[in-house]
């Protein structure tokens, strides 16, 4: 074989030698780094994402006291009518329960004439011929506040000589009823009250259909005996 081939073939098994002996290189395993917060527990986590955190002060607050009221229904009303019994008039004590059994609808006319008053004085105060001296306007009252209101305005209207008053009771209107809760109540509290003689819804330029006006029985005066 010439010397030139016998070089080469030489060269050649040295090259393979090289590359099968070529050590392999294996990259190093990458550790992640250990996270401090892994041997923490719950509260002490919680303690360290809050810190520095301000405590947040809430100012009491009081929420509204809803506005509620007892429904009209007939059975509860009629319930309350047997235990109360007859209508309380001693002392002027008016039933809010009475009045209630007849609901009155907030456009309605109230119209009242007792027995023995004459047609023609009644005339007169339906179509306010009669002068009031004395009003009391219970727009905004409770039940309890509108009935004290009245039995007052009476009171001191009969010591004062007056005998034509007229109260402002507006006109409510409820979806429940379908009436006017003050002048529901109005409308059977002069009824019960032994010093009413009539009354009438006011003409247009008193109030209308939201106020009436009321006749009175005189007061007898008192003789102061003499000495």
């Amino acid at each position: 074989m010439p010397p030139m081939k016998n070089k080469l073939l030489a060269d050649l098994k040295k090259t393979l030698t090289a590359e099968q002996v070529k050590p392999v290189v294996i990259p190093a395993p990458i550790i992640a780094k250990k996270n401090p917060d892994d041997d923490l527990d719950d509260a002490s986590l919680f303690a360290k994402a809050t810190r520095g955190a301000t405590r947040l002060v809430i100012e009491e607050t009081v929420s509204a006291r809803p506005n509620l009221k007892s429904k009209w229904d007939e059975q509860t009303i009629a319930r309350r009518a047997a235990a109360e019994g007859a209508a309380d008039l001693p002392n002027e004590a008016l039933s809010d329960t009475m009045a209630l059994l007849n609901p009155v609808a907030s456009e309605a006319i109230l119209s009242f004439r007792r027995v023995g008053i004459q047609q023609s004085l009644f005339k007169k105060l339906k179509d306010g011929q009669l002068m009031w001296k004395a009003a009391v306007d219970l727009h905004g009252c409770t039940v309890e506040q509108a009935r004290e209101a009245l039995v007052t305005l009476i009171h001191d209207a009969q010591n004062d000589g007056i005998n034509v008053i007229k109260v402002v009771h507006g006109k409510g209107f409820s979806q429940t009823t379908q009436s006017g809760l003050l002048k529901t109540c109005v409308n059977g509290w002069l009824q019960q009250h032994r010093s009413v003689l009539a009354f009438h819804s006011a003409i247009a330029k008193d109030g209308g259909n939201g106020a009436v006006l009321v006749l009175l029985k005189k007061q007898p005066k008192i003789i102061e005996e003499k000495k």
